[in-house]
C-alpha cells in the first residue's frame, strides 16, 4: 500500500511513526537550546518559582536527643531564598517533556533545644524531576499534567547561631525534610507549569493582522506530541478579510517528518497558506494603453495583434491606440512538492480599441495560466514568498473581431505580465504572512525544508 501525501505547510509537535501520514510542505525549525531557554526564562528567570515557593512553610520539627540529650523541636520554619536554581529539559517519545530543576532552599526558623531557643539556617539541595503531558486538547487549547514527580534531596547545611549542634538533630532536621519537602515541592511545581502553559499556549491562540488586508488568527490544530528528538506544534489559523469574512480552508490535523539535528518543528499546511495567499493578492483590475512606455514589449505585441485582425475590419485600424486590462480570474493556489514551492494563478487579459467617438472594440480577450516559482523566507517573523515566472499557458476566450490563432502572442503575454502585473503581486506579498510567536522563541536563522 502506497502511502498518501498530503501538501502544506506546517508548524508540528506530533510522535511522527512509519504509520502516519506525512504532511509535505514547509517546516521551521529551531536549535535545541531554544526551548530551555524559553522554559528556564518563564520559570526562573522571571520569578515565578520563587513567588509560587515563597509562601512555603514547613510543618514543625519534633525530635529526641538534641543538646546534652535534650528535646528539640524546630518551628515556623519557611523559605528564605530559592539559591541557583538551574533547569533543563529533555524530550520523552511519545510522553512529553522532562523538566527538571535544581536548586538550593534556604529555609530558617526557631529552634529549641532544651532550654536554649536560637534562630536555624538550613540549606538544602533540592533536585525535582517532573514528566509533563500534554492531554484534553479542544479548540486549539490544552492541558497539562504532571506525571512522576519525584524530589531528591542531596547536601544538608544547618547553622545555629550559637554555634552548638549536634549529630542528632542534623539527622532529625534530614529525617523529616525528606519526608515533607517533596509532597510541598511537587504540588507547587504543577501550579507554576500549569500556569507556563497558559502563558506558553496565548503566544499560540494570538490574532496578527496582515497589513491592512485582514487578520489572522492562529491556534493549535491537533494535540502536541514528542518524540524523543523533537517538539512539534501543528499550527492552523482562521484567515479573516477586513469586514468579518473568514477565508475557508482545510484544517485537518497532519503530522511532520522529523529533523534530526533540531528540538522545536513548526509546520502550516498547504490548505492554510492558499487562504493566506487569497488574503494577500488582491490586486484590482489594471487599465493601461499599449505604448512603449508602459513596458518595454509594446510594440512587439501591437504588431503582433495586428497581424492576427482581419484586413476587413475597419474599425480595428486607426490612429487610437491599443488599450489592455488585466484582471486575475480565482484565487492563487500553492503547490507543495519536494524542495518546491510553486503558486498557480490564472489572468484575464483584454485587449481592446476605445475610439473617441465609438463604443470599445474587444479584439481578444485571453486567459494566462501561469506557473510561479515560489523563494520562501523568514524575515522580521513573517513568511515571505518571492515569486518568478515559470511557465505561461495562454488559451483564446473570445474576440469580437473574428481572430482565432494565438500562438505568436504567449512570449509577448509573457513579458506584459512580467513586467507590469508581477511587481505588484510580489509589492503585495512583500508584506509577508506573519506567524505567532511561538512560545516566545524569536525566528532568527530558521531552518526551512519544504
Amino acid at each position: 500500500m502506497t502511502m498518501l501525501k498530503l501538501f502544506g505547510i506546517v508548524f508540528f509537535c506530533g510522535l511522527l511513526s512509519p504509520s502516519q501520514e506525512v504532511l509535505s510542505g514547509l517546516s521551521c525549525a529551531i536549535s535545541p537550546g531554544a526551548m530551555q531557554n524559553v522554559l528556564s526564562d518563564a520559570i526562573l528567570q522571571n520569578g515565578l518559582l520563587q513567588q509560587h515557593l515563597q509562601g512555603l512553610v514547613l510543618p514543625n520539627i519534633m525530635g529526641e536527643g538534641g543538646l546534652l540529650n535534650s528535646p528539640t523541636s524546630i518551628t515556623g520554619l519557611h523559605l528564605v531564598k530559592v539559591q541557583l536554581p538551574r533547569l533543563s529539559v529533555v524530550l520523552l517519545p511519545g510522553i512529553g517533556v522532562q523538566l527538571t530543576i535544581a536548586a538550593k532552599l534556604e529555609l530558617s526558623g526557631n529552634c529549641l533545644v532544651g532550654l536554649l531557643s536560637e534562630l536555624i539556617d538550613i540549606l538544602v539541595d533540592v533536585n525535582i524531576t517532573a514528566n509533563i503531558k500534554c492531554t484534553n486538547f479542544e479548540s486549539g487549547t490544552v492541558q497539562v499534567v504532571i506525571e512522576d514527580c519525584l524530589c531528591i534531596l542531596g547536601a544538608i547545611k544547618i547553622k545555629l547561631l550559637s554555634g552548638l549542634l549536634s549529630l542528632s538533630v542534623n539527622e532529625i532536621v534530614l529525617n523529616q525534610l525528606t519526608s515533607t519537602l517533596p509532597g510541598l515541592l511537587c504540588p507547587v511545581v504543577d501550579i507554576v507549569v500549569n500556569l507556563v502553559n497558559i502563558q506558553l499556549l496565548g503566544t499560540l491562540n494570538a490574532v496578527i493582522p496582515v497589513g491592512t488586508a485582514g487578520t489572522i488568527h492562529y491556534r493549535l490544530a491537533s494535540l502536541p506530541f514528542t518524540s524523543g528528538l523533537f517538539l512539534g506544534l501543528d499550527l492552523d489559523g482562521a484567515v479573516k478579510q477586513v469586514g468579518g469574512s473568514i477565508i475557508p480552508h482545510d484544517s485537518s490535523p497532519s503530522a511532520l517528518p522529523p529533523l534530526l539535528d533540531k528540538l522545536l518543528l513548526l509546520g502550516l499546511r498547504q490548505s492554510f497558506l492558499n487562504a493566506a495567499l487569497s488574503l494577500l493578492i488582491q490586486i484590482p483590475p489594471q487599465t493601461f494603453t499599449c505604448t512603449p512606455e508602459v513596458f518595454s514589449g509594446a510594440s512587439h505585441l501591437q504588431e503582433a495583434i495586428a497581424i492576427l485582425v482581419p484586413a476587413g475590419c475597419s474599425t480595428c485600424h486607426g490612429t487610437s491606440p491599443l488599450s489592455i486590462k488585466l484582471m486575475l480570474s480565482g484565487n492563487p493556489l500553492i503547490l507543495l512538492e519536494e524542495n518546491k514551492a510553486t503558486v498557480e494563478l490564472s489572468v484575464m487579459i483584454q485587449v481592446f480599441i476605445k475610439h473617441l467617438d465609438g463604443p470599445i472594440l474587444n479584439l481578444l480577450l485571453l486567459k494566462a495560466d501561469l506557473g510561479l516559482n515560489a523563494h520562501v523566507s523568514i524575515a522580521g517573523g513573517r513568511l515571505v514568498l518571492g515569486l518568478s515566472l515559470g511557465s505561461t499557458s495562454l488559451s483564446l476566450e473570445s474576440s469580437d473581431v473574428g481572430i482565432s490563432n494565438i500562438l505568436n502572442l504567449k512570449p509577448h503575454c509573457s513579458n506584459l505580465l512580467v513586467e507590469t502585473l508581477l511587481p505588484l503581486i510580489n509589492g503585495a506579498l512583500a508584506v509577508g504572512i506573519p506567524l505567532p510567536n511561538v512560545l516566545g522563541i524569536p525566528l532568527i536563522k530558521v531552518d526551512i525544508q519544504i
